[in-house]
């Protein structure tokens, strides 16, 4: 069954449309004049609405769901693509800023000077807190898949694994970033295990985005719901390969996962910069830990020698050139394996 246009569902998010009342003279110049009727303004701002199709060329079908709660192993073994975590979401922390990461237990918050997802070739791999003793020191290792690319977006098969976090470290995930050429302007789509961001050790999808080089938030900070099925935070099935991407369409990001448009990040949030073209496009693995050998898996946790390991794959670019990824890594914990130009293998099982 074709999907069909639903309302937008983001709570707290309203559409104004601007109307202006103009007033006529009557042809004889001695008439009263006369009001003219109200007329939608031709600036009346519209609704965006995603592509006809799915980056990957399919015409969009509702997903099917699981139950609210159900588990990433769950899923995996039922054949279903996602579940909604209302308890993650009614806690809000899924909204949480990237680089705050808040330890539960009535543990002290951390708080970092750079938080990702700026591109890791673009950053420093270890950021140190501020100048305050109790705060933290987070190291962020990548392996990554990049290229400078003019592009309206792109899309790949990504490998959602459930990787073992260790005690002390923050998050493993993995994403794509579209981002400007001077790196300012960052969207992004993945799943991440973040057991203080969602409550639980289960990949979730997320989606982010930074505008002139501010940080927005996970899951919010502008972003529009558009799907009734998923939405960021849900639950994925583990050890599954599924379709993710962003593509540019008039209005603004939309963000698709395997079968449907999730939602999108509104022009507005690039009011200054006009960003409608991606000038970088990178697809990385990334843990964020507490030191720089964490015990953190990255990806399922099998390195790239294995032909199970994770992997990015298919990476094409919507409207740009063709994709020649080139592979790289911030850390020898983890490695990463070129398989084409449009693929590859990262991840292993951190230092334990």
């Amino acid at each position: 069954m074709l999907k069909s246009r639903r309302g937008l569902l983001a709570v707290g998010i309203s559409a104004a449309v601007v109307a202006s009342i103009g007033v006529v003279s009557t042809l004889n110049a001695g008439a009263e004049q006369i009001p003219a009727p109200a007329v939608a303004s031709a600036a009346a701002e519209t609704e965006p609405t995603p592509p006809a199709r799915l980056p990957w060329g399919a015409l969009p079908e509702d997903l099917e769901t699981g139950r609210d709660g159900a588990s990433s192993r769950s899923l995996k073994a039922a054949g279903l693509d996602a579940a909604p975590d209302t308890a993650g979401a009614e806690a809000g922390e899924e909204h949480a800023p990237k680089g705050i990461a808040t330890r539960r237990g009535g543990r002290k918050s951390e708080r970092v000077t750079a938080p990702p997802p700026k591109p890791p070739a673009m950053r420093t791999a270890t950021t140190t807190a501020a100048k305050k003793a109790d705060e933290a020191t987070v190291h962020y290792l990548y392996n990554m898949g990049s290229q400078a690319a003019v592009t309206e977006g792109a899309y790949a098969n990504m490998t959602i694994s459930k990787p073992s976090l260790g005690k002390a470290d923050y998050h493993s995930l993995a994403e794509i970033a579209i981002q400007s050429a001077d790196n300012l302007q960052v969207v992004e789509v993945g799943w991440m295990v973040n057991r203080n961001v969602n409550g639980d050790e289960d990949p979730h999808l997320f989606v982010y985005h930074w505008a002139d080089g501010k940080p927005g938030c996970y899951n919010g900070c502008g972003f529009v719901q558009y799907s009734a099925n998923i939405k960021p935070g849900a639950t994925l099935p583990q050890d599954t390969m599924k379709k993710v991407g962003i593509q540019y369409n008039a209005g603004g990001w939309w963000v698709a996962y395997e079968s449907e448009w999730v939602g999108y990040f509104p022009d507005k949030l690039w009011a200054t910069s006009g960003f409608t073209k991606s000038g970088n496009v990178q697809m990385f693995g990334e843990v964020a830990a507490a030191s720089p050998k964490p015990c953190t898996q990255m990806g399922n946790g099998l390195t790239p020698d294995d032909t199970n390991a994770s992997r990015f794959s298919s990476v094409t670019y919507l409207n740009g050139p063709t994709a020649e990824l080139a592979v790289s890594s911030t850390t020898d914990v983890y490695t990463v394996s070129r398989l084409s130009t449009r693929a590859f293998r990262y991840g292993g099982p951190g230092v334990c």
